[in-house]
């Protein structure tokens, strides 16, 4: 398996589509939070369901660490 992070790939396209995965992500956890469904992502390498609430949970987590990245940047 090729470990390479796709992110510093010279092909523009293939450089740029790690976003576009991450966003498509961000879409999928949106749709589970609305209908209060879960989703089955793989965290390394074993496949986890997430439900609605941990979801939730999460995004809180990563919002509150953003903030104090941004406060610790400025």
């Amino acid at each position: 398996m090729n470990t390479k992070d796709i992110r510093t790939s010279t092909d523009p396209d293939l450089a740029g589509s790690y976003a576009a995965m991450e966003r498509a992500a961000r879409s999928a956890q949106d749709l589970a939070i609305k209908t209060n469904t879960g989703i089955v992502v793989s965290v390394d390498g074993k496949n986890v369901e997430l439900s609605a609430a941990e979801l939730i949970k999460l995004r809180d987590q990563d919002s509150k660490h953003f903030q104090h990245q941004q406060s610790l940047n400025n």
